[in-house]
């Protein structure tokens, strides 16, 4: 028999009356949408420090003016809050564990915000041994795409203890609007959640135009009398029109999908219950990685449709 993992223990790592935590602010990870967040927390005035492992990434990043350590260590040093926006679990958790990381830069009462996607079970573990030392962690992961990063309009979705996300709002509300969802790693399960809603979406709509353009209905105007019934969604809104026009252009890469339904599965899978849905759009997008098509954007899955129903979705 499986085990409920216990996210009940290790919520409240931090000393009464230890420093706000709002700044200063070390943000690691600036890829396509950690750069945009991170920007938009300094044009809030917000002492911030920033930090890649990728040279070039930190280059972009002096381009637009931001505060670059060049070394992790450095980065963290003297930080109240540490926010991490990294492509899979194995990277924060060198961020939180390794030589020049949180657990060894770091000192008491300082709030770990990680904002990647990773598993909810490694979220738990993170959070027991920052809690041990007397830190905090708040799993924040973002829904919304490149767009909602620029703008600052991202849905942050905040796990942890209510105690350590109150210090951290003010940095959060930069980038967008977080709801609290419960305790550590719930986050984490929340966002898993939304990506098998937007996986199976996005599914459903290459299914949709499969259909049509069998039947001979151009996908635009299948798009159209879509939009205005009870099929209506952000995917056809936004993604459908790339799909129609051939642009696979990532917004969201077919690899972090791949690795996004996978955390869900396996979640699933650890409490000895089926997901059929999500597995099957795993396998779909499995395909398209077998394809080269990993750097692609996830509405590039309307190209495994073209290919196993033999239909064109795509439009000259």
């Amino acid at each position: 028999m499986t085990k409920t993992p216990d996210t009940t223990t290790h919520q409240s790592a931090l000393v009464p009356g230890s420093a706000p935590a709002c700044g200063p602010v070390a943000f690691v990870g600036l890829g396509v949408m950690g750069l945009p967040m991170a920007r938009n927390i300094a044009a809030a005035g917000i002492d911030l420090r920033v930090h890649d492992a990728s040279p070039q990434a930190c280059d972009r990043a002096r381009i637009h003016g931001l505060k670059v350590s060049g070394e992790l260590a450095q980065g963290l040093e003297g930080a109240s809050t540490v926010i991490t926006m990294l492509p899979d679990t194995p990277h924060v958790r060198q961020v939180v564990r390794g030589p020049d990381g949180v657990l060894a830069r770091c000192t008491q009462g300082t709030v770990v915000v990680d904002m990647s996607t990773i598993s909810p079970l490694a979220t738990q573990e993170l959070a027991a041994e920052l809690a041990d030392r007397q830190l905090a962690l708040v799993d924040a992961p973002v829904s919304g795409g490149v767009r909602a990063a620029v703008s600052g309009t991202l849905s942050i979705m905040a796990g942890g203890a209510a105690e350590a996300l109150a210090r951290v709002r003010p940095v959060l509300e930069t980038m967008g609007s977080a709801t609290y969802v419960g305790p550590a790693g719930s986050g984490q399960v929340v966002k898993a959640c939304n990506q098998v809603a937007v996986a199976l979406t996005i599914q459903a709509a290459c299914e949709a135009f499969t259909l049509g353009s069998r039947f001979g209905v151009q996908p635009q105007v299948l798009r159209e009398a879509l939009l205005g019934g009870a099929a209506s969604s952000w995917v056809l809104e936004h993604l459908a029109p790339q799909m129609i026009d051939g642009d696979d252009s990532a917004g969201f890469r077919i690899a972090l999908q791949v690795k996004d339904l996978r955390i869900a599965v396996d979640a699933a899978a650890g409490q000895g219950m089926p997901l059929p849905g999500a597995s099957g759009a795993l396998q779909l997008y499995l395909e398209a990685m077998a394809h080269g098509q990993q750097a692609d954007g996830n509405q590039a899955l309307a190209r495994v449709y073209e290919r196993i129903a033999d239909v064109r979705i795509a439009t000259p």
